[in-house]
């Protein structure tokens, strides 16, 4: 089967290329559903501690650890350590940055 749309050329400067592979990199973080209700979870809070999110999942404190990770680590989530525990809230300008970008898709 052919194709039988002529499509646009897809935009090839650096700056299209950088925001393709921060919005892939963003979109990778979301790829599993306990990182997905995390964010669900922090969005209605202003801050709170990792135990707190802990409760919210059905997850072992050590799994959400890793999950917190890999969504500070993309700039979903900022975090400080606060004496023994770790306080996170949600990145609200990377959520305003995913918004943009996945607008700019057809």
């Amino acid at each position: 089967m052919e194709c039988q749309a002529d499509p646009a050329p897809m935009a090839t400067s650096e700056e299209a290329l950088q925001q393709r592979m921060r919005f892939a990199r963003l979109c990778k973080a979301l790829g599993h559903p306990a990182r997905l209700q995390i964010l669900q979870f922090l969005a209605t809070v202003p801050t709170c501690f990792c135990g707190d999110i802990v409760k919210q999942l059905p997850l072992a404190q050590s799994t959400v650890s890793q999950h917190l990770k890999i969504l500070k680590e993309a700039g979903w989530i900022q975090g400080e350590i606060e004496g023994p525990r770790t306080c996170y809230w949600l990145n609200r300008e990377t959520l305003a940055e995913f918004q943009t970008l996945a607008a700019r898709l057809p």
